[in-house]
């Protein structure tokens, strides 16, 4: 049986770290780090994200300012609240909450965020410094499988990691840093012929498909690593991820839940982000 990858657990420890930091950089600095959160329309997925994001700033000690814009806003209109708050002292990252209606260019907006305010990490700028392997912050999700894989021992150096999924969001910079981890990297897609294949070649196998228990038992390599990334609904209404966790997890060495896995710790992220982005400013404001 496999080993249970416990990101919620994890997601307390970093929160905790980062409620330590944040106490110790308002007694120095006289604020604290501040997080904005864009939320265009009434998603309900959208607003529940949203939520958890406040609960966390409430809970390490961050100044948390929530925009809630109407769905008929403007491409331009939004990009106006977006340059108000690159100007704004008290916030050091602002989030647009994704998906944006249907009329607005997404990576317009996101190219409108100021990159040192990114902490989502999807400005072309940022993307370039993950390339090349000279980041100050990550996108949230790959950067906390990542930290799942080093807490738990799981060394990429070597092996053949496989990424299923070619999103901006997830799986293109997922196989950024498995590489830069010294992993043999295979990124799978739509296209991918015999997927099944190269799933089972896999040491490390990372799932973002979106697809409802799609990568079953005869897909994966025993003792693999198995990293879920997939949050969907079952006929039942039931969360689950893209593996069949029920069959997958009686054959693999280690691997996340859904829910509880990797999702927590993408929001820890974001907090590690913008703890990361307030002693950027901070020194910078220091310096001057």
């Amino acid at each position: 049986m496999a080993v249970i990858m416990d990101g919620k657990a994890l997601s307390a420890k970093v929160r905790e770290e980062l409620r330590l930091e944040c106490a110790s950089f308002s007694a120095k600095y006289g604020r604290a780090p501040g997080l904005a959160v864009v939320l265009v329309g009434d998603n309900p997925a959208s607003q529940v994200y949203v939520r958890n994001k406040k609960k966390a700033c409430a809970e390490i000690g961050y100044l948390s300012r929530e925009i809630l814009l109407p769905q008929t806003v403007t491409e331009a209109e939004l990009i106006a609240v977006i340059d108000g708050l690159n100007h704004d002292s008290l916030i050091d990252g602002i989030l647009v909450q994704l998906p944006l209606p249907v009329g607005i260019d997404e990576s317009r907006v996101l190219r409108s965020i100021s990159p040192d305010k990114d902490v989502d990490a999807f400005h072309p700028e940022n993307v370039g410094n993950i390339v090349l392997g000279k980041y100050s912050v990550l996108p949230c999700t790959p950067a906390g499988v990542m930290a799942l894989i080093r807490e738990y021992g799981i060394e990429p150096a070597g092996k053949k990691c496989v990424v299923v999924g070619r999103s901006n969001i997830v799986g293109k910079p997922m196989a950024m840093l498995l590489l830069e981890a010294n992993g043999t990297v295979t990124v799978c897609h739509s296209k991918t012929r015999d997927l099944a294949a190269e799933c089972r070649a896999a040491d490390i196998l990372v799932v973002a498909i979106g697809k409802a228990r799609y990568i079953t038992a005869d897909m994966v390599k025993p003792g693999a690593v198995v990293i879920d990334v997939g949050m969907n609904r079952d006929g039942d209404g039931r969360l689950c991820g893209d593996v069949d966790f029920s069959q997958v997890s009686a054959v693999t060495s280690y691997i996340t839940p859904v829910p509880g896995g990797v999702g927590p710790m993408t929001i820890a992220m974001l907090m590690k982000n913008t703890m990361t982005a307030a002693l950027t400013h901070a020194e910078r404001k220091a310096n001057d």
